[in-house]
């Protein structure tokens, strides 16, 4: 018994695969079909969200240029303006030391002569 249930299953495998060859195949290349299909779209999509990956970077570097290009502007305005009010209060304090020395050296001129006319003041006996 055990070997006609051999018999009967080694016939069956034989005769399977040759029902199932057309079929399978078919099924294959149509699989394999798809998938080149599939292969050849998704190509084509990485291609064009490349290209679109690319322009969005360049229009963004040029804006990130623009933005600073226009920061450096307001940065080299600002440095001038700030140079400028220095410049100013540079003069001012200048002028307020020049009139503090002129004044110290007037009173300092003022106070020597007057120590002079006290010296010789004594020296005459007046």
């Amino acid at each position: 018994m055990g070997r006609i249930l051999m018999g009967v299953v080694m016939a069956l495998f034989i005769v399977t695969p040759v029902w199932a060859d057309n079929p399978v195949k078919e099924k294959g290349k149509e699989v394999g079909q798809a998938f080149k299909k599939a292969g050849k779209e998704t190509g084509h999509a990485f291609k064009e969200g490349g290209k679109e990956v690319g322009h969005a970077f360049k229009e963004a570097g040029k804006e990130t240029g623009h933005a600073f290009k226009e920061g450096g502007r307001e940065v080299g305005k600002g440095f001038k303006d700030m140079g400028k009010q220095t410049r100013e209060e540079s003069k001012n304090a200048g002028r307020s030391m020049g009139e503090w020395f002129r004044d110290a050296g007037k009173k300092t001129g003022e106070a020597f002569r007057q120590m002079g006319r006290d010296i010789r003041e004594f020296f005459k006996g007046e």
